[in-house]
């Protein structure tokens, strides 16, 4: 049988079970926060200016490195088109038989909670006055331009690593934030900022679930797809951020160290959410793998320990990159 047949009948048969992953993991709309529940309220005219003046006093207060992170977050969160089209079109997610399958509205609603984050944090953005709006949307709009290769292609396995990973990535990225965000008395930007966190793990528990099941009546092919992501790293999808005038991928690097030099994702954090997954999916624990699946386990048990002593070995540079997105003369 076909690789990618084994895969849609796997896909076919956990599909069962999704709509109360639904259920478990996302929350209805009319239940679930909005960002106007976080933003100066646009129809009270009594306090909406002086809520927006005392947003844009607090923004003062917070520095060059946070607000390129804030931006760099923000522009990903934006780039949801991207994801959802990507997503809809893995193998066993189908959109279009009968108004789509449980897969495809697992999609579309953890679509729906996920476009509130970009919406919020862009209205901040615009509010505060600290940035460079215009550089902003555009380079919102390459990243949605220009698409990304993951390495994924069409395969629920491998996807569902990537997704995993990457949502536990954007908790940890969200959470430092607000930890950040508190420490300069900025409680309102620390707060919405936690909130999206929250999201993030929801989102995380529920992708590795979906792996979790894999493994259960798939465990060898699962173990090579875990194996093959680890192996060719896991690519954030900030790596193909770009300001305007320059290639695809190249502010992340610039974009990469501001976020290490005040700790909100570092390299640390990578090797982090490496071993947390492998705990997570008990990898030693497995049986019945193939001898291929086992030399993948073996591979994937010891890489923790390898990129451990590379990320010890990784100098950050103290110069501060300038972006188009954010002006040293707007920050103190």
């Amino acid at each position: 049988m076909a690789l990618d047949n084994i895969r849609l009948e796997v896909m076919q048969l956990l599909e069962k079970k999704v709509d109360s992953y639904i259920d478990k993991f996302l929350i209805p709309v009319d239940k679930i926060w909005q960002p106007t529940d976080f933003l100066p309220d646009s129809q009270n005219e009594d306090t909406f200016f002086d809520e927006v003046k005392e947003l844009r006093e607090l923004a003062k207060e917070l520095p060059y490195d946070f607000w390129v992170v804030l931006v760099g977050d923000t522009i990903t969160e934006e780039a949801l088109p991207t994801y959802e089209s990507w997503l809809m079109d893995v193998e066993g997610i189908d959109q279009h038989e009968k108004g789509g399958n449980s897969w495809s509205r697992w999609v579309r609603y953890w679509s729906g909670e996920e476009n509130r984050h970009g919406d919020v944090l862009n209205k901040y953005l615009y509010l505060s006055g600290r940035v460079n709006m215009i550089e902003v949307e555009r380079t919102t709009q390459y990243l949605i331009n220009d698409g990304f290769d993951i390495g994924t292609d069409r395969d629920p396995y491998k996807n569902f690593v990537y997704t995993s990973f990457q949502e536990l990535a954007t908790y940890i990225s969200h959470n430092r934030v607000a930890k950040l965000a508190k420490q300069y008395s900025n409680k309102s930007l620390a707060k919405m900022c936690k909130i999206i966190s929250g999201d993030e793990m929801r989102h995380h528990n529920a992708y590795s679930e979906f792996v979790s099941s894999i493994f259960e009546v798939d465990p060898s092919q699962m173990m090579i797809a875990f194996y093959e992501m680890l192996k060719f790293k896991i690519v954030m999808p900030a790596h193909f951020l770009r300001e305007t005038g320059g290639a695809i991928g190249s502010a992340f690097e610039d974009f990469s160290w501001s976020a290490q030099r005040i700790g909100v994702y570092t390299s640390q954090d990578y090797v982090d959410i490496m071993q947390r997954l492998i705990d997570r999916w008990e990898i030693d624990k497995i049986m019945n793998l193939t001898d291929e699946a086992e030399k993948a386990r073996d591979y994937i048990m010891k890489l923790p320990a390898r990129m451990q002593r590379i990320s010890e070995r990784l100098v950050i540079p103290d110069e501060i990159h300038e972006f188009k997105w954010v002006q040293p003369a707007l920050i103190k």
